[in-house]
């Protein structure tokens, strides 16, 4: 299997992946971590992709989604953002309704 067939894969079989600098239990940096504590608040299920744990996950998630940076958060298989635009969504009350909108299972809005 070709890294971008891995990726591919991961983002299609789960309603949301977030590709990260660590694991979810153990973000390796700020960005990574603040995506994961905004999911976390929210109570949203998610799989977390430890992009250091494989250099060629690292760059074929950039290629594939032609996004430079990383942490990356894909919903229903649609890109989503990085740290910033998943902040500003957050901090907007989109991404709640997003998630909704997609049918996933949001914790009650605070």
């Amino acid at each position: 299997m070709s890294v971008h067939d891995f990726i591919d894969n991961e983002v299609k079989t789960n309603d949301v992946v977030l590709f990260m600098k660590g694991t979810p239990q153990f973000p390796q940096c700020g960005f990574s971590g603040q995506v994961v504590q905004i999911l976390d608040y929210l109570g949203v299920a998610y799989k977390g992709v430890n992009v250091l744990a494989d250099s060629e996950i690292r760059q074929g998630i950039k290629d594939y989604s032609n996004w430079p940076t990383i942490p990356q958060l894909y919903v229903k298989g649609e890109f989503l953002g990085g740290c910033d635009i998943v902040r500003e969504m957050f901090q907007a009350g989109e991404l709640q309704k997003h998630f909704e909108d997609q049918g996933i299972a949001v914790r009650g809005a605070a």
